[in-house]
């Protein structure tokens, strides 16, 4: 190869190519820095420095997550279903249920990430297909979760990503029906104010159950449609929460519920970033589901700004002291404590709750161990409504209660990551624990070890978010 050809072969490789003509790399695509401008606008809105090592990327890889996350603008159904269409037999014609090949096809648990187009934060779906195959031909296995995923990785809502799915397989297959059930689960922020820490009524998630159906299907209350329903059951899938007639569709995300209007402090620079970013992601700003998308996602920012006044009120509570010396100390525990917080990497979410363990006094008073309680409740939410990463705030929390405990502190946070199921990887059903040790428990294997006893006796946390559907 000659100088000439090997510098043509560096540039198509740094450009790419793609039906044969020259393609701009990733990072240089207008997209992409079209995304990178408006994120640090935003960063900067919420006062951060965004050359901070750490953040300095940040701009980099939102841009990434959010066009990986809605990349099915630009997928097409046919280019996964055409070439995988296999003949089968089955029975004579017009023999079999609903005239298929001989009975129902079903197809369930296949897990998917989309974005809320009413917060632009993303929810987590579990898409279970049923089919009746026709025309002597079935579709390969894989290419349900392959059409679920074009419909998915857009800005949706629930009950138009079910017909959707439903509308192409029906167009592009075939089959003589094909019936929908998706399971979606929508993260809920709660509240700042710290006087409302108790949150054992809190809702985590928002959830909800949609359908949709055509051909044989069309009718949700024929025999065919309730053994579809009967193989969802097997999977313990509350099939009587199922959303009908878009009831309560509308207004599923949690940021639906609350008011949408710019309140004084929003800056109208950034809300024009963030039409800028859902211009770049394909979308139409002006369409009436994302009209009032921009002030929704930034009310939800402006949370982790907000944060950082209310350690103020910190500032007033003091640690539990014991009167003269402490000769015995018993190990105390505060468990799933739960947190919420954003991934400064990727501005996504991540939850989960916290586990803390100390000694203290023997003896010491009920009153002052509800004290200490509220306090470490305090410093759990505050150090979650940050932007962050789950290393440094796990030892964050150490640090400020060691010498409010006298020292002897262990912290162990369990979170899920959306950063890790809605882009790259895709790793469903994962979480990450991180552990941060002071004092005694630095040294003290057996103090460490009852503490992690006592944790796995308690309620675990729950990283499957639509488990309960």
């Amino acid at each position: 190869m000659g100088a000439l050809d090997e510098g043509y072969l560096n540039l198509e490789l740094d450009f790419g190519m793609k039906n044969g003509c020259l393609e701009l790399a990733f990072e240089h695509q207008p997209e992409t820095l079209a995304i990178e401008d408006a994120v640090k606008l935003l960063l900067e809105g919420l006062g951060e420095d965004v050359n901070r090592e750490g953040i300095k990327k940040t701009p980099f890889r939102v841009a990434k997550a959010l066009r990986e996350g809605t990349r099915g603008y630009k997928l097409h159904v046919n280019e996964f279903v055409q070439s995988a269409l296999f003949p089968e037999a089955g029975l004579d014609e017009g023999v079999g249920q609903a005239g298929g090949v001989g009975g129902l096809v079903v197809v369930r648990d296949l897990d998917h990430y989309s974005y809320c187009e009413s917060c632009m934060l993303p929810f987590h779906v579990r898409c279970h297909i049923g089919y009746v195959p026709s025309g002597q031909r079935v579709l390969g296995l894989s290419k349900f979760s392959r059409v679920a995923d074009v419909f998915a990785k857009r800005l949706q809502e629930p009950q138009r990503l079910a017909d959707d799915i439903c509308s192409a397989l029906q167009h592009w297959v075939k089959p003589s029906g094909v019936a929908v059930v998706l399971q979606c689960s929508h993260i809920h922020f709660p509240g700042l104010d710290l006087e409302s820490l108790d949150m054992s009524s809190h809702q985590g998630f928002v959830k909800l159950l949609v359908s949709s159906g055509s051909g044989v299907f069309e009718d949700e209350s024929s025999s065919l449609w309730g053994e579809f329903m009967s193989f969802l059951k097997f999977r313990s899938v509350k099939t009587q929460a199922l959303c009908r007639n878009g009831g309560s569709v509308r207004d599923w995300c949690p940021s639906v519920r609350t008011s949408t209007k710019l309140s004084p402090e929003e800056d109208p620079e950034m809300v024009s970033a963030v039409v800028s970013i859902l211009k770049s992601l394909g979308e139409d700003p002006s369409r009436k589901e994302l009209v009032a998308t921009p002030a929704r996602f930034l009310k939800w920012m402006m949370k982790f700004q907000n944060a950082n006044l209310e350690m103020m009120k910190l500032n007033g509570l003091n640690g539990v002291k014991a009167n003269g010396e402490m000769k015995e100390k018993r190990l105390k525990f505060e468990l799933n404590m739960p947190f919420w917080s954003m991934c400064e990497h990727h501005l996504l979410p991540f939850y989960g709750v916290v586990h803390v363990g100390y000694f203290c006094a023997e003896g010491s008073s009920n009153a002052n161990a509800v004290v200490a309680s509220s306090l470490v409740k305090s410093i759990v939410h505050f150090y979650g409504f940050k932007l962050q990463v789950q290393e440094r705030m796990t030892r964050q929390i150490a640090e400020t209660l060691s010498p409010l405990v006298g020292g002897d502190v262990i912290v162990v946070a369990e979170a899920g990551h959306t950063c890790m199921i809605s882009r790259g990887i895709e790793k469903f059903g994962s979480s990450t624990a991180t552990i941060a040790v002071l004092g005694r428990f630095s040294s003290d294997d057996a103090a460490r070890a009852a503490f992690l006893d006592k944790i796995q006796t308690t309620t675990a946390l729950k990283t499957d978010s639509s488990s309960q559907i």
